[in-house]
């Protein structure tokens, strides 16, 4: 998954449910300055945080359920939105396994049948590599300021730093499953810390947090990803980046269903 895809599955999923108005804090005010145009003004710089044509990185991936505890290492390379290349790298009895995204079609290689699977419309709403997030979840795009209309409602100071809650509201007809997303962001540093998202009953869905905020790739970035359902609040899906690099050049043939197999 490319470090800008792995991003905005943190931020968003594009199903399409009724929007519904939530009801605002009676105490939410913002200053003069946290006016319409600094809010969308912040949304952009967030959905571009890991905007780029190329990138390369490693990271590690932990999942906790009910059921299971899986921790993998991957490595991952990506060039625009259409092609993406994830290679398990451990456990050992996993590695080697991978994905491939070309446009909408996603195969899977599975070094220990030597098999290499197309993925059917019937499988994309299957976990990913037994995460909180399906494999339809990998083939969709998001930008948040196209869909959402954001506000910011308050603005407070933590640990020396400014914070804005930022509101966002889906605007009309817009194909989103959140009716509304709250994202507290750093104001000075244009980065999210945490994201709450909210169904179409106003209820709690899911809380994302991003943490230990460093220079990845020549820009500072959340090194530390973690999605929470509401449901099952001792659940959780974490990434961790290792390494991060963008701006690569890489041979066409690089993201084909041959390169699975390497």
């Amino acid at each position: 998954m490319t470090a800008r895809k792995l991003f905005f599955l943190f931020l968003a999923a594009a199903v399409c449910v009724r929007p519904v108005s939530l009801a605002r804090p009676a105490a939410a005010a913002a200053d003069a300055s946290a006016g319409p145009s600094l809010a969308r003004r912040l949304l952009a710089m967030i959905d571009d945080l890991w905007r780029a044509e190329s990138s390369h990185g490693i990271m590690t991936m932990r999942v906790v359920t009910r059921h299971y505890r899986r921790t993998l290492k991957l490595e991952e390379w990506s060039r625009g939105s259409e092609e993406t290349l994830i290679r398990i790298l451990a456990p050992a009895r996993e590695r080697g396994t991978a994905t491939l995204k070309n446009g909408n079609v996603i195969y899977t290689w599975l070094p220990r049948t030597d098999r290499t699977i197309r993925l059917t419309g019937s499988m994309m709403a299957g976990s990913w590599m037994g995460s909180h997030f399906t494999n339809d979840d990998l083939v969709k795009e998001y930008r948040l300021s196209e869909d959402y209309d954001p506000e910011i409602v308050s603005e407070t100071v933590r640990d020396g730093a400014r914070v804005a809650l930022l509101r966002l509201r889906p605007r009309p007809d817009a194909p989103v499953v959140w009716a509304g997303i709250d994202i507290e962001a750093d104001l000075d540093r244009k980065i999210p810390l945490t994201a709450r998202y909210y169904d179409e009953d106003g209820r709690l869905a899911r809380t994302i947090t991003f943490e230990d905020i460093k220079k990845l790739g020549g820009r500072l970035l959340p090194a530390r990803l973690r999605v929470v359902p509401a449901e099952e609040p001792d659940e959780f899906t974490e990434v961790v980046y290792l390494s991060l690099e963008f701006g690569l050049r890489f041979p066409d043939s690089f993201f084909s269903v041959n390169r699975l197999r390497r």
